[in-house]
Formats: C-alpha cells, sequence, structure tokens
C-alpha cells in the first residue's frame, strides 16, 4: 500500500462488536451522534428551564431573563447534529483538548444568538452524566425487549415439546427423566428472573440532576442570586423537559410544553417529593459510580444464563438430541464436510464470556474515584459500557435465532432416554417387587449386582443395556415380569413428575401474558442477523 494512499475501511481497524455481532438499533443507541445529539437536547433543556424561571425577571427584578426565547428557538432550529458538526468538533477538540466545549463551540457557531447562554452554569458532567444515563436507560430498554422476544421463543419450543420425556442430569450423569420442554422452560425461567431485576431493579434513579462541578450546585445558586427555591424549580422544570416525571408525557413534545405541565408538581408536597427523587438525591462531579456496577452486573447475570443455555445445547448437541438451526448452503468445516457445529451458540458462549469479565471494570471504577471524582472513569466507561451491552444484544439476537428454529430430534432423545431407563426404574421394580411379598434387601443386592453387569456389558463391551433381560431371567422378580414393558414400569412418563404441568403452568403464568402485552411488538423488533 503506497504510503500516502488513503485510508478506507479495510485499513484499518473495526470493532468486531458493531461489524459481526450487535444490532443496527444497539450500534445507533451508542453512536457518537446519538450521543452528541442527547446532550444537545440537555442544554436546549437546561436553556429552556432556565428561561421559565427567570421570564418574570423583568418585572419581579428589572432585569432580562437569563435566556431568551429567540435563543431558544435558534437552538431548536438547530438542534440536529450533521456530519458537518461533528467535523468542525474535531477541530475543536483538537485544539482545545475538551471534548464537551469542543461541542459547545461548534454548536455556538451554528447558533450565534444563543452562542453565550449554551452551557450556562453548568459543568461538563451536567451534560455527560445525564447523557450517559439516557443512553443507558435506552440499551437497558432494548435489552429488555431482546429478553422477552428470547423468553418468547423458548416458550415456543417448550410449549411444542412439552410432553416428550428425556433424560435429566446431574454432575452429567444420568438422572431423574425430565420432559424437553420441562428443561428449555427451565432455560426460559432464568432469563425472565434476569427480566424482572433489569426492570425493576433501579429504585434511585435515572437521571443525575444539575448539580455542578461537585455536586452542591454552587454555580447555580450564584447564578440565581442564591435563591433556593428557583434552583429547586430550575432542576426540576429541566427533569420534567426531559420527559422523565410527567405521568403519561411524550418526551418528544417541546420542552417548554413538558415544563408547563409540569407546573403542579411544584405547588403538590407529595408529588414534589417524587419529583425529587428522580434524581439522585447526592452527587459529586458524576452520578454515583456505583451504579455502574449495578447495571454491569445485571447484564453479566443475563449473559451467565445466555451462556448456560447456549452450553446445554451444545451438550446436547453432542448426543444428537438438539440441534441449532443450520442453514441449507452453511458450511460447519473446511475440512470435513460433514459437520454441524453449534455455532451459534458457541458464539453465544464466547460474548457472553466477555461480557461477565467487564464486570470488575465498574468495580474499579467506582472504588477509584477520589474524593469528589477522578477522570480515569472516563476512559474505562467508553469501552467497558458500551461494549457490554453491544455484546450481550449481540448475544441476544443469536439466543432469539437459536431458540426460534431448535430442532428436537425425538428418534434420538427416546433412544437415549431408554438406553438408560433400566437403571432409573429399578427403585419402582423393586417397590413392586416388595409388595407381591419379596424382601426389600435380598431384591435390593440382587438389582445391585445385575445392574453393575449391565453397565460393564455398556461400557466395557459396547452392548445394549441387558438389565431388564437379567431381571426377567431372575426368579427373584417373577412377580413383576408382567410390568417390564414400556407400557408399565418401563414408560417414561411415569418418570417426569410433573413435568408436562409444570411446563403448561409456566406457559400459561408467563409467557402468555408477555406474548399478548407485546403482541406485534416483539416481531417488529425481531433479532439482527449479521450473515456471520
Amino acid at each position: 500500500m503506497p504510503e500516502n494512499a488513503p485510508i478506507g475501511p479495510h485499513d484499518t481497524y473495526t470493532s468486531p462488536l458493531a461489524a459481526r455481532n450487535a444490532s443496527p438499533e444497539m450500534c445507533r443507541i451508542w453512536s457518537p451522534r446519538h450521543k452528541f445529539q442527547t446532550w444537545r437536547k440537555i442544554w436546549l433543556a437546561v436553556a429552556e428551564a432556565q428561561y421559565e424561571v427567570t421570564k418574570d425577571w423583568p418585572q419581579t427584578q428589572g432585569r432580562a431573563p437569563l435566556v431568551s426565547p429567540e435563543q431558544i428557538e435558534e437552538l431548536r432550529a438547530n438542534l440536529e447534529v450533521t456530519d458537518e458538526d461533528l467535523a468542525l468538533a474535531a477541530k475543536y477538540e483538537a485544539e482545545l483538548r475538551h471534548d464537551v466545549m469542543a461541542h459547545v463551540h461548534a454548536w455556538g457557531d451554528r447558533c450565534p444568538k444563543a452562542r453565550p447562554i449554551i452551557h450556562l452554569g453548568m459543568t461538563s458532567q451536567d451534560v455527560v452524566c445525564n447523557a450517559d444515563l439516557a443512553v443507558l436507560y435506552e440499551a437497558k430498554e432494548l435489552i429488555q425487549s431482546k429478553l422477552e422476544l428470547a423468553v418468547c421463543g423458548l416458550g415456543e419450543s417448550a410449549e411444542s415439546q412439552a410432553s416428550i420425556p428425556t433424560l435429566a442430569f446431574t454432575h452429567y450423569q444420568a438422572a431423574q427423566p425430565t420432559t424437553v420442554g420441562r428443561r428449555i422452560s427451565g432455560w426460559a425461567y432464568d432469563l425472565v428472573l434476569c427480566e424482572d431485576r433489569l426492570s425493576t431493579g433501579y429504585p434511585l434513579a435515572d437521571n443525575r440532576g444539575l448539580r455542578g462541578a461537585t455536586g452542591t450546585q454552587a454555580s447555580f445558586m450564584n447564578l440565581f442570586g442564591g435563591d433556593v427555591d428557583q434552583v429547586d424549580r430550575f432542576e426540576m422544570k429541566f427533569l420534567a423537559a426531559r420527559g422523565e416525571l410527567v405521568p403519561g408525557a411524550d418526551a418528544t413534545s417541546e420542552p417548554s410544553q413538558l415544563c408547563n405541565e409540569f407546573d403542579k408538581v411544584l405547588s403538590d408536597a407529595p408529588l414534589k417529593k417524587i419529583a425529587q427523587q428522580a434524581a439522585f438525591q447526592l452527587t459529586g462531579q458524576t452520578y454515583p459510580r456505583v451504579y455502574d456496577t449495578f447495571i454491569l452486573a445485571d447484564l453479566a447475570s443475563i449473559a451467565s444464563v445466555l451462556h448456560k443455555i447456549a452450553t446445554d445445547i451444545r451438550l446436547l448437541s453432542n448426543r444428537k438430541e438438539i440441534d441449532e438451526p443450520f442453514g441449507k448452503n452453511q458450511i460447519g468445516s473446511s475440512a470435513m464436510p460433514y459437520k454441524r457445529n453449534p455455532m451459534k451458540c458457541e458464539r453465544i458462549c464466547g460474548l457472553t464470556r466477555f461480557v461477565m469479565n467487564l464486570v470488575g471494570n465498574a468495580y474499579d471504577t467506582a472504588a477509584t474515584q477520589w474524593l469528589e471524582r477522578t477522570l480515569d472513569d472516563s476512559s474505562n466507561r467508553r469501552l467497558s459500557l458500551p461494549e457490554a451491552f453491544l455484546a450481550l444484544d449481540g448475544a441476544l439476537d443469536l439466543m432469539h435465532q437459536v431458540a426460534s428454529g431448535l430442532v428436537v430430534n425425538e428418534a434420538m432423545v427416546r433412544k437415549n432416554l431408554m438406553a438408560e431407563l433400566p437403571f432409573l426404574a429399578t427403585e419402582n421394580i423393586m417397590m413392586e417387587a416388595v409388595k407381591a411379598g419379596g424382601d426389600r434387601q435380598n431384591l435390593h443386592e440382587k438389582i445391585r449386582v445385575h445392574a453393575q453387569a449391565a453397565g460393564h456389558r455398556v461400557k466395557q463391551e459396547g452392548l445394549d443395556n441387558d438389565l431388564i433381560e437379567r431381571l426377567r431371567n431372575d426368579d427373584a422378580f417373577k412377580s413383576v415380569h408382567h410390568l417390564l414393558t414400556e407400557d408399565q414400569l418401563l414408560d417414561p412418563m411415569k418418570y417426569v413428575g410433573r413435568s408436562v404441568e409444570q411446563t403448561e403452568r409456566f406457559l400459561r403464568e408467563v409467557v402468555e401474558p408477555l406474548r399478548e402485552r407485546y403482541a406485534g411488538e416483539l416481531d417488529k423488533l425481531g433479532s439482527s442477523d449479521r450473515g456471520v
């Protein structure tokens, strides 16, 4: 490549998370344009709140309001972040070495009338933290929707396989049978627990509020002449303009409209208390970084469940019982044409392992925030937060694809179960023989000897399990010979307990309400297939 040749998209590193795994929706949420667009919305909301609080100053204080309607209108008219704005901001940042001020200057060039009041009284984290929390909220909502999509996909598979008995495993050794649908329901239920945590586990706030350089609001106290009520009113007007506090409010409405709707909150003590709880009560320069540990820990919990499900499918694929969907022209191996590898589940495991290992970053960041704040949080959070969401988003899309196209090989499921069922049925066989007059201790010893011999035949000689035949040839079990058939003591359904009932209840009480609540919405959301 010539030394001065232009660098193309294939000549520089591109994150596989964006290029191969995450959905366009999640990539958009974490895109630079969306972040800077959110910054501008916050600056506009602050300007709106400053105008609303000070618009009567000409009558009450004999001076102009902090912000004029013309300045607000100019900001609103130039709210969209263009490619030219991004290029200009990059030039400013190269000179100023400060990303927030670079965008203040770039927007100020677009809005010369409003330039003097952009970022008025604010510190960088008044815009950055509130924007980060808004982006985290959007990303969390998308993850929650995709969790529900995965649960519904698994629910469909569980419903169709609710009554198919299968061998269960503890210690990865044969154990009391379950049904395929019951096992899949267990996978889905773990995701439901994660979804519940994600939707209800954040009782504190989704806003930093407007607190200034060290969280004391000193700059705003100075801006509003030391008037505490005006500072409170200003902050709550800002929160209202963000669409966070007005029940049923359309967050796309003009901030001034939301501010007007919010006036009733300021005169109602209980509502005011609720309003104040929408932002963190206390902050330093940033919102409490321990909050990030909550988020990444919950993402890691989801990742651990997806990893477990994908691993289970990989194990069952090896037993030829379950396959993930496989494309007609898909190639499993460049060397072995017969291969049909569970590559989607393998990718899920790789992505989720990455998510689980990101959590330590949040704990380290929270632990090393000296006093009111240190900047070493910034470079780390720019990596760990978006990448956790991007990786988990990709894993959830893959899980939806797997769940929706899961192939259950019922013949192999039954073959594997029936190979072990004679061992699993021995307790029932012994009980029936005791009921017919046999000696429990004598029968137990005979079964033990026959079972060991049958096990040796299977493991050492590679032959079929002949335990039932051995029992049929032993006069000690003559009284139960007629029960040693597949419609009696060797009927697999006699050993699955309440598996079918539990599956049906889970589908009825958990999955069906999800389907109804999001009828049409989950199908619209779909899942991203990057073709890799």
